[in-house]
């Protein structure tokens, strides 16, 4: 479980595929930049980009992990050399600076604006179909690992184009500040969202098949 709240920019510096085929995965080696890796062991988690992944080996300044084919095909920014976002997975006496995340990413949106604004940055993402529903003014979202607040949602045929507000802070400690109009972002809907859409969806007689 993660917050959201990137704690360092890494840097993928090798990508190695882990066999022949098309459809094997990557080992990722990453420079850790400022993340303290002194308290994390084999098996732990650490988010990368917003994804979930499982340290394999490490040393005091980086650490690999693996990626899955269906993984790279879900996600972006974690098949090629390049900076990312990392956080450390969160323990139980911390404290929660953003809301609760899962790095376990539903889906693509795709970059439409990016301007400033003031001394901010205006940030519009359409999501699709799939993931609109889970969008509210004022809710939580994941964009590329970073918890951030949805400012206005406007359904479109093809989903809904959601705009952030992204401080100078967020700017500046995060890989959102690469962003470009046509770019691709990890996302994930705020978990607590979809448990509700299941609640409210769910038939009763649904409900009794489960038990």
């Amino acid at each position: 479980m993660f917050t959201g709240i990137v704690a360092t920019i890494g840097h993928i510096e090798s990508v190695t595929p882990l066999g022949a085929s098309i459809e094997d995965g990557v080992r990722l080696s990453i420079a850790a930049g400022t993340l303290d890796l002194s308290d994390v062991g084999l098996g732990d988690s650490i988010a990368v980009q917003g994804a979930c992944l499982t340290v394999v080996d490490k040393t005091s300044t980086q650490f690999e992990v693996d990626v899955s084919r269906e993984t790279l095909n879900c996600t972006a920014g974690l098949a090629q050399p390049g900076e990312v976002n990392l956080e450390k997975a969160l323990r139980a006496h911390e404290r929660l600076g953003g809301h609760l995340v899962s790095g376990h990413v539903d889906g693509l949106g795709q970059v439409s604006r990016f301007d400033p604004v003031g001394e901010s940055h205006e940030l519009c993402i359409v999501a699709p179909s799939s993931l609109a529903k889970y969008f509210a003014h004022k809710g939580s979202i994941t964009v590329n690992g970073v918890s951030l607040t949805v400012n206005a949602v406007q359904d479109r045929d093809d989903g809904c184009e959601f705009s952030i507000n992204v401080i100078p802070h967020t700017i500046q400690m995060t890989t959102l500040r690469y962003l470009r109009i046509g770019d691709a972002v990890n996302l994930e809907v705020d978990m607590i969202a979809r448990y509700v859409e299941r609640m409210l969806s769910a038939s009763q007689d649904g409900y009794k098949s489960l038990k």
